[in-house]
């Protein structure tokens, strides 16, 4: 048993098991573990010195190693772009849920001082075989690119997903939700005319007619746009 692992495991009274299950079909080896728990973690072994040692002696046998793996790579400090970004692609192979993805995505804070050479990063993930790999890409661009330089290519690359899978499909209807919350004009003017398929299509006009910052009216007129 590798140290991380068994830190990890000093965790678990903390958690519910149970209810982490129930929100990750299908994922084996769950520990369910409180997320702050697994962040303090990672916080904790960035600093450390050792950390590098620590990671290549994780053994991945559970979901939340692979969660704190990814996490390690976005608090440690001083670590040359190419080397986090090839030691990311490693991490990319791993994920195995919905959750590692998305509670690592807003941890990789060294994307906003690098963003267009993370954007190069990103750019094949959008096109990947693997439905983890492709929500990664999506998610990161939810993080740390909707903005008004990246609309155009974000559009074009969310045309060119030909993914069929759930967990990438709910990814794009999300971050079109918070595309539209930011800038609607630009962002209506792609839902009336792209190339998703009508389940991601119709899943993003609901995000947005849920979301308590759209209006009535713009609700109303997005009905239009229903497949």
């Amino acid at each position: 048993m590798s140290y991380l692992q068994e830190q990890l495991l000093r965790l678990v009274g903390n958690g519910n098991v149970k209810f982490t299950q129930s929100l990750h079909p299908r994922v084996e080896n769950i520990l369910g573990l409180r997320v702050p728990d697994v962040r303090a973690l990672a916080r904790r072994i960035a600093a450390d010195p050792d950390w590098n040692t620590y990671l290549n002696e994780l053994e991945h046998t559970y979901m939340e190693e692979r969660m704190l793996h990814g996490m390690i790579l976005g608090y440690v400090k001083h670590l040359p772009l190419e080397v986090r970004l090839q030691k990311l692609r490693d991490f990319v192979s791993l994920i195995n849920s919905w959750s590692v993805c998305d509670t690592v995505c807003p941890t990789l804070k060294f994307v906003e001082r690098n963003k267009e050479e993370v954007w190069h990063f990103l750019v094949s993930y959008f096109h990947a075989a693997d439905e983890y790999a492709v929500r990664f890409a999506v998610v990161m661009a939810l993080d740390y690119y909707v903005e008004e330089a990246y609309l155009n290519r974000l559009f074009t690359m969310l045309d060119e997903i030909a993914h069929e899978g759930y967990y990438v499909k709910m990814a794009v209807a999300w971050l079109l939700s918070v595309c539209f919350v930011k800038y609607p004009q630009q962002t209506e003017r792609y839902l009336a005319a792209n190339r998703l398929d009508a389940f991601t299509q119709n899943k993003a006009l609901q995000k947005i007619r849920e979301s308590y910052r759209v209006s009535t009216a713009d609700k109303e007129r997005l009905k239009r746009y229903k497949r």
